[in-house]
């Protein structure tokens, strides 16, 4: 399958698979946002409401407890009706939460919003690079299918931004609720966008609507030679006679949805799809173990246990955090194509490990001290960036590329969908025991912890993940067939490979 046709010798970049990624990808905006925002208005809100640390780190983590029953929810809801109106239903939730938490007269109705919110953030996590991977070709997947991933850096920055000249400009009771509401806005206006991107093609031939599918990929596609080509692995791999032209053929969905799909990934998985779950899941578990959402949520506190006291400062030196994270996950959006997966994710982790393990040691001696050290200072604001960059550089992006293009057309949604629970469900640990962990061994300490984390997480992904760069996403399959002696191959390292 897919072996007819290069795509590394076509025009690899289509605009209007482009144009429909970037829609797509605008919900993760407002997801990123409600992670960014947070981070700066917990300071107003705790003065505000005089909540206590417990609170401050349920209403941070619920989110992600919330986006698990999302994401659980959202692989089965995109089967059903679709990629496209999947999208609509996290704009709506991003929408309603906004406006609950930005009225948020109490903690009660603040936490309620934040919940709704987190269904809308499990179903734009999953859903958004899965439908930019199923528009797109081989040659530019990775690059499509990291910009869920940069609209969030791109929100969280937003988000960053927003705390300082609302916090700076307006009262306490009026600027954090401004802060967190102000994100309806935009959930109305991409829900209404969202209606006017066409269908997955992959998802339309699984509803046996094979005219509308050819259609969109006549749309995606720089010729049609490449588009019969990629509708004909399509047919294949969803059980459909490859010479098949009626434009509507009728399916038995019982396979591809529902029980069937859950006992193929969970209870009977061949050795390919067994390999494809631990390999997808255990780069979703990694993301969060090695304490991104320890720095990107709690950075201010950070920055104020290294010396860093007024707010006003505490909030640039945050804005300086997200400018990282955006310009890094933009370098990575040319890389992903071109280095591959697997060596971005080798080169990202190395640097974390670096990061994490200097600002361990200089918050560390920061809290020994007796007395101000500017450079331990120095050291941590310098070591949060260099880790953030390294963070943002790989592992960040490949995770998201790398899970929603390697399950079978049949299994990618509810796959997917597991895969975020897992991402979400770190997450939430994370956010939500950050504070408590590092009372007991010390900040310092805790970021040691994500660095051997950091360790693990290397040797994983070198031994556990093949290189997926420039293959259909029907090739999947086969790649995560091959035998232990063929892995040398299958990972990329066989200078003679083409991949």
């Amino acid at each position: 399958m897919g072996q007819g046709y290069n795509e590394d010798n076509t025009n690899t970049f289509n605009k209007y698979a482009f144009a429909c990624s970037i829609v797509a990808s605008i919900v993760s905006i407002v997801s990123g946002y409600d992670t960014g925002v947070m981070s700066g208005a917990l300071i107003f809100i705790r003065e505000d409401l005089g909540i206590s640390d417990t609170q401050q780190e349920i209403i941070a983590g619920i989110l992600n407890v919330c986006a698990l029953v999302g994401s659980l929810t959202a692989g089965r809801t995109s089967d059903y009706i679709g990629r496209r109106y999947t999208i609509f239903l996290a704009s709506i939730l991003f929408m309603l939460g906004a406006i609950l938490m930005g009225y948020g007269p109490n903690y009660t109705v603040l936490f309620i919003g934040r919940c709704v919110c987190g269904l809308g953030v499990g179903f734009a996590l999953m859903i958004g690079p899965v439908y930019s991977a199923e528009i797109s070709s081989a040659a530019s997947r990775g690059f499509l299918t990291s910009l869920p991933e940069v609209c969030i850096g791109l929100g969280i920055l937003l988000g960053y931004v927003s705390n300082y000249f609302l916090g700076r400009h307006l009262s306490l009771k009026l600027g954090w609720r401004l802060m967190l509401g102000i994100a309806a806005i935009p959930s109305i206006i991409v829900a209404f966008g969202i209606l006017a991107m066409p269908e997955s093609p992959r998802w339309l031939v699984m509803q046996g609507q094979l005219g509308k599918a050819k259609k969109v990929l006549l749309q995606v596609s720089n010729t049609t030679e490449e588009a019969e080509l990629r509708f004909k692995d399509i047919k294949i791999a969803a059980g459909i006679d490859e010479n098949c032209n009626d434009e509507v053929v009728k399916l038995s969905h019982k396979s591809n949805q529902g029980e069937g799909v859950w006992k193929e990934l969970i209870l009977r998985p061949t050795p390919p799809v067994r390999w494809m779950l631990i390999a997808a899941v255990g780069i979703h578990f990694f993301e969060h173990a090695t304490g991104i959402e320890a720095v990107m949520l709690y950075s201010p506190r950070i920055f104020k246990k290294a010396g860093v006291t007024s707010k006003d400062k505490l909030l640039l030196a945050t804005i300086g955090v997200g400018i990282t994270k955006v310009t890094f996950l933009l370098s990575a959006l040319f890389m992903l194509d071109k280095v591959g997966r697997r060596r971005l994710l080798q080169v990202s982790v190395a640097g974390m490990i670096v990061g994490l393990t200097t600002l361990g040691f200089s918050l560390t001696m920061v809290e020994k001290a007796h007395e101000n050290v500017p450079w331990a200072l120095t050291l941590s604001i310098l070591a949060t960036y260099f880790y953030v960059a390294f963070f943002n550089m790989g592992l960040a992006p490949v995770t998201w590329v790398y899970s929603s293009e390697i399950f079978p057309l049949r299994l990618r949604a509810q796959g997917a969908s597991i895969c975020v629970a897992v991402n979400r469900s770190m997450n939430a640990i994370v956010s939500m025991t950050f504070i408590s962990i590092y009372k007991a061994i010390t900040i310092g300490g805790s970021f040691f912890m994500f660095a051997g984390m950091s360790v693990i997480a290397w040797f994983f992904f070198y031994f556990y993940l093949p290189e997926t760069k420039g293959k259909a996403l029907e090739e999947m399959e086969m790649l995560f067939t091959k035998k232990p002696k063929e892995k040398n191959v299958a990972m990329g390292t066989d200078p003679t490979h083409n991949v």
